[in-house]
């Protein structure tokens, strides 16, 4: 028993980081979207990690937010404050799915947790963001500057709590959906494969 209970551990160890790795070269691969200023770029990272938290359980779905966030560091250009940023937001998202998927063993329970996810990780955006992320990228480029790119879209928007509401919280939710849905269509094939019952 303990033997097996080993190699279940460093199966779970090993997936983890392969899982980690993907997540980190999928970060690298971003993109800009034609309703959000150009600093802010959409992503899949956080799929390895939802992954991850269904199968392994959501301690290592956070585990792999934060591995592919160590490994981005190496190339960052926010000085960590957008991996630490990252990594809190993505573990708000994949934490509660995995935990609410492991009470509920069914697609419902994976549909519930994965929209609670994406609403605990889009609303948190907005604090994480007013009072973490924006003020240390002020120090680059002026809050002004910031609320100006986000006015080129819609001018009605006022002050940087305003544009975090009306663009971040709805573009993470968004995120954390598109996450979602990619889940749903590999999930069931790579299970088996992750769990080791192929």
């Amino acid at each position: 028993m303990q033997s097996r209970n080993k190699v279940s551990t460093t199966r779970k160890m090993v997936v983890t980081a392969m899982l980690s790795a993907v997540s980190a070269v999928l970060m690298i691969i971003d993109f800009s979207v034609p309703f959000m200023p150009f600093f802010i770029k959409m992503d899949v990272s956080e799929l390895p990690a939802l992954i991850a938290s269904f199968s392994l359980g959501p301690v290592s779905g956070a585990a792999v937010c934060l591995i592919k966030n160590l490994i981005n560091l190496f190339r960052t250009s926010t000085g960590g404050v957008g991996e630490f940023c990252n990594f809190v937001l993505g573990a708000c998202f994949v934490m509660p799915a995995g935990i609410i998927y492991r009470k509920m063993k069914t697609r419902k329970g994976a549909l519930i947790g994965c929209l609670a996810g994406a609403a605990v990780m889009a609303v948190l955006s907005v604090p994480i963001n007013y009072f973490v992320t924006y003020p240390i990228y002020a120090k680059i480029m002026p809050v002004e500057t910031i609320i100006e790119l986000y006015q080129a879209i819609i001018p009605s928007v006022n002050g940087l709590l305003s544009c975090l509401v009306v663009f971040n919280m709805p573009f993470t939710f968004l995120k954390g959906i598109i996450d979602s849905v990619l889940t749903f269509v590999i999930y069931k094939r790579i299970s088996p494969i992750i769990k080791g019952h192929h």
